[in-house]
């Protein structure tokens, strides 16, 4: 039976698992027709494209996954222990966002994370502490203790002993002769500089130091020489939280390359994954991401909006309202005096205003008695709300108990006394939109990168425009289907076949469908009708 052309190219994205035919007219155009209509003729024939195999495979290989697809650790527990196991069901990867939390709730964390998702994989976040480097190996001791393979290491500049410590441990030779992992590292990154430190093996004077501190065994380190230290390195671009505000197309490419240069130089058989993540928040992203390469993709500033979030739900109403361009720099908590900055959120806040005067008095004042009285009337009305004596006296409470050297060094150097003054508001101000404290809305600090405006405008008029439908499974699936569509599009257009800009368009479907709801067939999914 002969299918219009239209109907033809429709049914071939809407079912990229099914096989199209592409057929040369006698005038030297080109059409597509499904390979059932029994037709003759085909120039060439398109196999049946799955979503599960986007990024070539290698990602579902190594983890037993079904799709290649990461839930990204997002800090102060936003991404919570039942996000990464919500996403494990459904055969992807999720990182518990360990960063900012207690080392008692990590542990707590990562023991209910082995009890719950068994052998399913998943993962918890190691984020570089300048400022708190025994942080970052108290972190590394409970996931060596209780046997958690998969760290994403994120905000690292350079090499850490931590992160080098957690990927050697464990190294073996297999019954073939080929060096066994027992840890995967996640090496996030967004400069070529720092990628080719985990993309190469760990210097020999780290591992020698870490050998006789008893933290590696000399086996182990003898391994990693022959080994990059990452097993991925997941590239982020323009992402929320960290980030240098690179674009993908120029990083992922740049770090593909170095990756596959240095495998040629140290003559290795494979080099390690390298994934996407950062700005991908719409299928055509995630597409793109794979079309460029990428074994895999991350999200994360979408799934701040989802059920399984740690977001307050005023937090998450906030961000359902994010167009693209609603975003700005502000400076980091974490690396205050270093003037490092994050991304976030700046529709329905003050905050990255405020925290930039923060860091504009630091730079140009020495101390807090040397502020003008303007300026520290704003900060007790604006900022704290409380007299500057008050958030010193809070301040020094809290570091007499976690790092009582800082209070030693802030007290001989007036200038580290008022960042520390200044972090206080930095790091309340993550808190409060976690608590959904109403009365502090205005300063809520919301890692969010341009990704959470694009997904919001994608999802206008679908189901998924109401924040309560919002799951990471179900963002996840449609992602990666409408991945799967528009790589079928793309096919097909490169061919020759004329291809209008609707074939590029992927419109939400529930996937994940309630008990008793009708559904129909996407690929290898039932999708909810």
């Amino acid at each position: 039976m002969h299918v219009s052309q239209d109907d033809a190219l429709r049914h071939a994205v809407a079912r990229p698992d099914l096989a199209v035919r592409i057929i040369g007219e006698p005038d030297g155009a080109r059409r597509c027709a499904p390979v059932s209509d029994g037709g003759d003729g085909a120039e060439a024939v398109l196999p049946g494209l799955s979503a599960s195999n986007l990024g070539g495979g290698a990602m579902n290989a190594a983890h037993g996954l079904r799709y290649p697809y990461i839930c990204g650790e997002m800090a102060n527990g936003i991404a919570t222990t039942k996000m990464v196991e919500a996403i494990a069901e459904h055969g992807m990867l999720g990182f518990f966002g360990a960063a900012g939390l207690s080392i008692e709730r990590i542990e707590k964390s990562v023991v209910d994370l082995a009890s719950r998702c068994g052998k399913r994989a998943w993962g918890s976040n190691l984020i570089h502490s300048p400022a708190e480097p025994e942080i970052e190996e108290k972190t590394v001791d409970i996931y060596l203790r209780h046997g958690v393979t998969r760290v994403s290491a994120s905000a690292f500049m350079n090499l850490r002993p931590s992160a080098v410590r957690y990927a050697c441990h464990g190294l073996r030779l297999g019954s073939d002769g080929t060096i066994v992992r027992r840890n995967h590292l996640f090496a996030k990154v967004s400069r070529t500089e720092v990628a080719r430190h985990f993309l190469s093996p760990a210097p020999a004077a780290m591992l020698d130091s870490l050998v006789e501190k008893k933290a590696i065994t000399r086996e182990e380190a003898n391994l990693a020489q022959r080994l990059p230290v990452a097993s991925h390195v997941t590239v982020e671009a323009d992402s929320g939280g960290h980030t240098d505000n690179g674009a993908l197309v120029v990083l992922l490419p740049a770090i593909l390359a170095l990756a596959e240069e240095l495998r040629g130089r140290f003559g290795w058989k494979t080099a390690p994954l390298v994934g996407a993540a950062g700005g991908i928040g719409v299928p055509g992203a995630v597409a793109a991401a794979f079309a460029m390469g990428a074994a895999y993709v991350l999200t994360g500033s979408v799934n701040q909006c989802t059920r399984e979030s740690g977001q307050s739900e005023a937090a998450k109403r906030l961000l359902a309202q994010a167009a693209p361009a609603d975003v700005m720099m502000a400076p980091a908590g974490d690396m205050f005096e270093q003037g490092v900055r994050v991304q976030v959120l700046k529709r329905g806040t003050m905050f990255p205003v405020r925290a930039a005067k923060l860091f504009d008095l630091y730079r140009r004042y020495e101390t807090l008695d040397h502020l003008p009285p303007d300026a520290i009337a704003t900060l007790e009305k604006d900022h704290f709300r409380k007299p500057v004596s008050a958030v010193w006296r809070e301040t020094r409470e809290y570091f007499a108990q976690r790092r009582p050297q800082e209070i030693t060094r802030a007290e001989s150097e007036p200038r580290h006394k008022m960042a520390l003054v200044f972090r206080w508001y930095l790091g309340a101000s993550s808190r409060w939109p976690l608590e959904g404290d109403a009365a502090r809305q205005i300063d809520y600090q919301i890692w969010c990168g341009p990704a959470m405006g694009a997904f919001n405008q994608w999802v206008a008029g679908s189901f998924l425009e109401e924040v309560s439908n919002r799951t990471v499974a179900e963002i996840a699936l449609n992602l990666m289907h409408g991945a799967a569509s528009i790589t079928r599009a793309h096919q097909i257009a490169s061919f020759g076949v004329p291809a209008p800009a609707a074939l590029f368009t992927f419109r939400p479907r529930p996937f994940t469908s309630p008990a008793g709801a009708k559904t129909e067939t996407f690929g290898e999914y039932a999708v909810a009708g």
